[in-house]
């Protein structure tokens, strides 16, 4: 098994796009949360210094070690539902992170669709592509109904019954399906990789 690290050595360039790219994504994703939430009447995230890019205060220190070496990154904002306006805000604010990471897929995508058109090297080219792909997949993975992403969130709020059934059952089997996810997410990346290349395909016939 190789390490995304190696990466820093054997392909510089790849590294730290690919660092950059979802460093800013993820930040992107959680400073939405914490908006969207003080939008809606919960100051606790924007209390906490959350409405920043700063990936220290959004994703910390262990989760960029663990990003650098394995590839693995994650962030997250706290916040009140108890706090917000409405019943079923949270919806609202669970799907802001993946609602910006699928935001961001389109731009990426539609950045290297114009340097297609005009000045960009292959890897510029290849690159802007990738952050599109990449941010399609944190897209999905973050709608996933698994506890600590935004889908669970989502199912939680809108069938609060479900919290009747046996939640370290419910936890457990989830856990298992995320897993199974996890160990896939190469079939993710080339699934969204091509649903992605058919969108470049569309911006390149629209700037023509």
């Amino acid at each position: 098994m190789n390490l995304f690290i190696e990466n820093l050595w054997t392909n510089p360039p790849f590294f730290f796009w690919v660092v950059l790219m979802v460093i800013f994504s993820i930040c992107c994703h959680e400073f939405m949360h914490a908006w969207t939430a003080l939008k809606l009447g919960d100051d606790t995230a924007a209390r906490r210094g959350h409405l920043t890019l700063n990936p220290l205060r959004q994703m910390g220190g262990w989760s960029l070690v663990m990003f650098a070496f394995f590839g693995l990154a994650w962030g997250q904002v706290p916040v009140n539902p108890a706090n917000l306006k409405g019943r079923r805000d949270m919806v609202w604010v669970s799907l802001a992170g993946p609602g910006t990471n699928f935001v961001l897929g389109l731009m990426f995508t539609l950045l290297s669709a114009l340097t297609f058109q005009r000045v960009g090297t292959p890897f510029t080219q290849a690159m802007l592509f990738y952050g599109g792909t990449l941010n399609f997949v944190l897209c999905v993975l973050n709608l996933l109904p698994v506890p600590g992403l935004d889908g669970w969130s989502v199912v939680d709020t809108l069938f609060p019954r479900l919290r009747r059934v046996d939640s370290e059952f419910m936890k457990g089997t989830f856990f298992i399906i995320f897993m199974i996810l996890l160990l896939g997410i190469g079939y993710l990346f080339r699934i969204c990789g091509e649903l992605n290349y058919h969108l470049l395909e569309l911006y390149l016939r629209i700037l023509r």
